[in-house]
C-alpha cells in the first residue's frame, strides 16, 4: 500500500465472524498499534439504496458503500491524520449513532463484505484474510445480529437472507476466496488465527530499525 501503515483487508459472508474477530482483535491490541475501520460505517444514506422487486432497500450490493470515502479515510491515517466518521446504524430507531474517531497505526485493519470485490482497494491490501463458515451457522448468526443489533422482525431477516445476502455471497464474495493470503474457518471458534494475526501485527508494530 505504502511506506507507512500496513493494510490488511478481512472479508467473508455475513455471519461468517467478521465483527466479533475484529473485536476480539481489538481487546488484544491497543490503538497505537491498530486501527480498524469497518464499511459498515461507509454505507450511503439509507434514501439512497437500491430497491429490489418489492421495494425492500438492498444493503448488500457493493454500490451499496462509499468507497471512495472509505479510500480518502485509508490515505488520511496512513499520512499520519486521525479521522472521524459518523457511525451507520441502518433504521435501527433505538440506537444513538456514535461520532468514531480512528487514530493512525502501523497496521489498518479494513473490515466488510465487499473489500476484495471492489479494486482499487483490493490492489492497496499488503494482506488478504477470508473467513468463512458453514451456512447453517451464518444464518443463525445474521438472525441474531440483525434482530439485536439493527431491530428488523425475524421475517425481514429472513427475507433479505433469502433475496440479497446469499445472491450477494455467491456473487460478489465467494469468487475471491483464491485470492486471499489466509482462510479462516470459524465453525467452533477462530482462537489459532487470531493468536497469528494478533503476533503478527505487534511484529509490524515494532518501531523500525
Amino acid at each position: 500500500m505504502s511506506s507507512n501503515s500496513f493494510l490488511i483487508g478481512l472479508t467473508g459472508g455475513s455471519g461468517s465472524g467478521k465483527t466479533t474477530f475484529i473485536h476480539e482483535l481489538r481487546k488484544r491490541l491497543s490503538e497505537s498499534e491498530l486501527c480498524i475501520l469497518s464499511q459498515d460505517d461507509y454505507y450511503k444514506p439509507r434514501d439512497l439504496q437500491k430497491l429490489d422487486e418489492n421495494q425492500v432497500r438492498n444493503f448488500d450490493l457493493p454500490e451499496a458503500i462509499l468507497f471512495d470515502e472509505m479510500l480518502r479515510d485509508i490515505e488520511l491515517l496512513d499520512s499520519g491524520k486521525p479521522v472521524q466518521r459518523q457511525e451507520y446504524v441502518f433504521n435501527n430507531e433505538k440506537a444513538q449513532s456514535r461520532l468514531l474517531t480512528f487514530l493512525p497505526a502501523p497496521v489498518i485493519i479494513v473490515e466488510g463484505l465487499f473489500v476484495f470485490q471492489h479494486e482499487p482497494l483490493m490492489q492497496k491490501l499488503d494482506l488478504r484474510l477470508f473467513i468463512q463458515a458453514k451456512d447453517n451457522l451464518k444464518v443463525i448468526r445474521r438472525i441474531k445480529r440483525d434482530q439485536l443489533e439493527r431491530n428488523y422482525p425475524l421475517e425481514d431477516v429472513l427475507y433479505r437472507y433469502e433475496k440479497h445476502v446469499l445472491p450477494a455471497y455467491e456473487l460478489y464474495i465467494k469468487p475471491y476466496v483464491p485470492l486471499a493470503d489466509m482462510v479462516i474457518n470459524n465453525n467452533q471458534n477462530f482462537n489459532s488465527a487470531l493468536d497469528v494475526i494478533s503476533g503478527f501485527i505487534k511484529s509490524k508494530s515494532f518501531p523500525k530499525q
